[in-house]
């Protein structure tokens, strides 16, 4: 039997908030609270009328504090300032897990949410989809596998609005292929290939991005020797496959400790 919980959601009116408010009242949760940013039109609107239900009583709001007064779950997917100002604001509140998709956070940021999973249980991911997840592992056995002769690409593909790049999900394939190697993706990234003098450097890896379009998400990581290539691959055909990994983290992290989680964490794997 599912358990209902109390969840808030940042960036309510946005595409993937909507998704996710959408998909937590369809699985029998309440939903107490939501932000919008400042200025925005949706202040003050009911979020049943934002996701074109009807009325539930409960509007977005622009204080993070708030928002999650009545909460159990925090799930955030917006921008690394917002994620980092809403942690901070849940610190000593009443929320007992946080979940993470936004991306993009660079080194201070990533600190910052480590240091609040000393109070929070926080699951974290770049992508929350199940086959994403898989394929991460199946890229890192890949890479385990085959020989340092092996070069190793990352390609994703996006909608045209998606403003970090390489994508947290094609950073997390990065991780998963270099740990494969038993190394850190910061000592095997390759820079991007541009210019005159911009071969290739035996043993690294390498990322490719495209920006088109309203297109959810593929990812490609391709191995290749001077005989032959293997492709490993993932494309989202419903943003709601990430709505409803984010639900099925946050009823897993509810009945954690505080600490800072991810999806390989939650399913298991």
């Amino acid at each position: 039997m599912t358990v209902s919980l109390k969840i808030a959601i940042a960036g309510v009116a946005g595409r993937m908030g909507q998704q996710l408010a959408t998909a937590a009242l369809e699985a029998g949760h309440m939903l107490v609270g939501g932000t919008e940013a400042p200025g925005s039109d949706n202040i003050g609107t009911d979020i049943g009328e934002i996701l074109g239900r009807g009325a539930i009583g409960v509007a977005a709001v622009e204080d993070v504090a708030e928002a999650a007064r009545d909460a159990d779950v925090w799930i955030d997917f917006t921008r690394p300032e917002a994620t980092l100002a809403a942690v901070n604001a849940l610190s000593g509140s009443g929320v007992k897990a946080v979940i993470i998709g936004t991306t993009g956070f660079d080194a201070a940021g990533e600190a910052a949410i480590t240091e609040a999973a000393g109070s929070l249980a926080i699951v974290k991911a770049g992508n929350f989809s199940l086959g994403v997840n898989l394929l991460c592992s199946l890229v890192e056995r890949a890479a385990r596998s085959l020989g340092e002769d092996w070069d190793i690409e990352v390609l994703e593909t996006h909608h045209r609005r998606k403003v970090d790049a390489p994508s947290g999900t094609a950073l997390m394939l990065g991780d998963a292929a270099a740990s494969g190697r038993d190394a850190d993706l910061k000592a095997l990234r390759a820079g991007p290939y541009d210019g005159p003098d911009a071969k290739r450097e035996p043993g690294t890896i390498g990322f490719a991005v495209r920006r088109s379009g309203g297109v959810i998400g593929e990812h490609e990581v391709t191995f290749g020797s001077d005989m032959e290539i293997l492709s490993l691959s993932h494309t989202a055909l419903d943003r709601a496959v990430f709505a409803h990994g984010a639900l099925a983290a946050a009823r897993w992290a509810v009945r954690q400790s505080p600490g800072l989680y991810d999806m390989d964490d939650v399913l298991g794997l």
